[in-house]
């Protein structure tokens, strides 16, 4: 392996990768950073990437794609993994590793790279994306074949090599974002008989917190939303909206063990549009296609 396309998202855990990448396979790493909205994107990103060693950092805004190729059929289909847990970050991993295999191809790169561990969806997503994009690339995922350090250990290893890192061993959260969802893991969030605190529900206030009730009228042309209150907006400004008004009313939040551990899920513009999908559909569909899909 002689060039690597990390996918990076400026966290703890890639920047580690970086470094870890380079001492492991004495190999050139490339990093590609995906704006997926949200507030994925982290200020400094670029500055971050070249500082843990990489030759090259890209970043590549897709939030338009991601909505209309990827949002819409999700919330077309009205998709839930095991018919309950609504998918935020699983959406975006194929896109992501589309273009990891698009930047590898034009750095002329032999293999890509993720945050992945070993224990979750994620890394299927990657690999079986990527493999059936290009099946002559290499997938390295570092925190499965080697890397294996505790947060407390990444952050030290950081440090040590002069890695900027937008985490403290008091703020140990392990957070995945896009435009249509938040997750937060790790820390006090590992525990299932621990109340979640505060701080873990960026986007949302406490439902005892908010305001009056508002109602929203969202209009839909073939299963996707085009308009709020008889008002169309671009499909990113409608998520975005949908977001603000959501958030502000304590609506979106979602406390799950289905994946692999206790986590918090947030989506407030999901769960404002999604709704309308599931109480359209059992009428929209005749008896065998409902008979199929939820068989």
């Amino acid at each position: 392996m002689k060039k690597v396309v990390l996918a990076y998202s400026g966290g703890l855990d890639t920047s580690v990768a970086v470094a870890w990448l380079r001492e492991k396979y004495d190999c050139e790493v490339v990093c590609l950073t995906v704006d997926v909205g949200g507030g994925s994107l982290r200020e400094g990103v670029e500055k971050r990437a070249i500082s843990a060693g990489a030759s090259r950092s890209y970043v590549v805004d897709a939030r338009e794609r991601f909505v209309r190729d990827f949002v819409w059929p999700h919330l077309q289909a009205n998709a839930l993994y095991q018919d309950a847990y609504p998918l935020a970050t699983a959406l975006a991993r194929p896109l992501i590793a589309q273009l990891l295999v698009e930047v590898a191809r034009r750095e002329s790169a032999d293999a890509v790279a993720h945050g992945c561990t070993g224990k979750g969806n994620d890394q299927v997503r990657f690999d079986v994306a990527v493999h059936a994009l290009d099946p002559g690339l290499e997938v390295v995922a570092p925190m499965r074949v080697g890397m294996g350090l505790t947060r407390d250990q990444e952050i030290d290893y950081a440090i040590e090599r002069g890695i900027e890192i937008p985490i403290t061993k008091a703020s140990p959260y392990s957070i995945d974002v896009n435009l249509w969802g938040r997750s937060c893991e790790t820390g006090v969030l590992e525990d299932p008989w621990v109340t979640p605190p505060p701080d873990a529900y960026e986007w949302t206030v406490a439902p005892s917190d908010a305001p009056a009730p508002i109602e929203l009228v969202i209009e839909f042309e073939g299963g996707i939303p085009v308009a709020i209150d008889a008002e169309r907006l671009a499909p990113l400004d409608l998520v975005e909206r949908l977001h603000v008004l959501g958030g502000a009313h304590g609506v979106g939040g979602k406390s799950s063990q289905i994946v692999r551990e206790h986590g918090e899920l947030v989506e407030p513009a999901r769960a404002r549009a999604q709704p309308p999908a599931e109480i359209r559909e059992p009428s929209e569909l005749d008896h065998s296609e409902n008979h199929y899909k939820y068989s």
